[in-house]
Formats: C-alpha cells, sequence, structure tokens
C-alpha cells in the first residue's frame, strides 16, 4: 500500500551552492550523504556511466533528495516553463509567506510576483539557483490543507 510521499529529487549542477540555497537559506538539514561511483546505479537510474554525489536533506517532516551527476552531465533545465510535462515545482510550506518572500528576496532569490491570496492561504513562486521553481504555500489546516505545524 501506498503511504505517501517520501521526496522529491532535483539534479543540480553544484552541490555546495544547492546545500548553501536548501540548507544555509531554506534551513533544511543533511540526513544522508553518498558518493555512488560509477556502475552502482547504471541499471536503475537507465544511465550509462552514472557516478553522482547524493545527499538527502529535511526540513519536518519532508525531503528532497540532491543529486550532482559526474557523469554523464545531462542538459540543463533550470527556468524551464513550469507547464513543461515532468515536476512543475516543489512547494515549501510557510506559516509567514510575506516574511519569508521577504527574507528569501534579501537573499537573492527571484520571485514571479509577490505574495498572493490572503490568510489562511497565501502563496507565491520563485526560482532556486538552478531555475527550478519553487513555491511558498502558506494553508490553513484542514480538510483541503496539510497540518505542518506539529512537523519535528
Amino acid at each position: 500500500m501506498i503511504l505517501g510521499l517520501h521526496h522529491a529529487a532535483l539534479s543540480v549542477p553544484d552541490m555546495q551552492r544547492a546545500l548553501d540555497f536548501y540548507c544555509g537559506v531554506l534551513g533544511f538539514e543533511v540526513v544522508m550523504e553518498a558518493e555512488l561511483p560509477e556502475g552502482l546505479m547504471e541499471r536503475p537510474f537507465g544511465l550509462s556511466r552514472a557516478d553522482c554525489k547524493v545527499r538527502m536533506i529535511r526540513k519536518g517532516n519532508s525531503c528532497i533528495e540532491l543529486f550532482e551527476f559526474g557523469a554523464p552531465v545531462g542538459p540543463g533545465d533550470g527556468g524551464r516553463p513550469v507547464s513543461r510535462h515532468g515536476i512543475a515545482h516543489i512547494a515549501l510550506a510557510s506559516d509567514d509567506v510575506p516574511g519569508d518572500y521577504q527574507r528569501l528576496c534579501e537573499a537573492g532569490v527571484d520571485f514571479n510576483t509577490g505574495p498572493q491570496g490572503g490568510a489562511p492561504m497565501r502563496w507565491c513562486y520563485g526560482r532556486d539557483p538552478f531555475g527550478n521553481a519553487i513555491e511558498l504555500l502558506e494553508n490553513a489546516p484542514g480538510p483541503t490543507g496539510l497540518d505542518f505545524s506539529d512537523n519535528g
């Protein structure tokens, strides 16, 4: 039985820069580190000559897995339209979208607009340093939202 979503994964061109953003700016913490040598994950990934650095990062009850491939290096896809098939964006739960928006703007994050909507449902979309779409989302707990208040 499927229990829910464990993590989303992003391929990034620079692991340290990704950690600087996701951990340093957004407050995630590294919970797993691995260096996968060429040959180990070629069949599971469906790639030839695959080697990569992997970091699992966590904040509350959510995880993101970051991959930096040494080989094969794929084409950059950052900044792609969110209408393109594949992961459109990752949503980051917030209890203060206007405050987080301001803090992230000061940290250099580019947003499409300022916060939209009104309490208890506010949101805005921006891009991480690699062009991946991120959403800040403040949502009241209840039947149509998720409760992130006790995410220890």
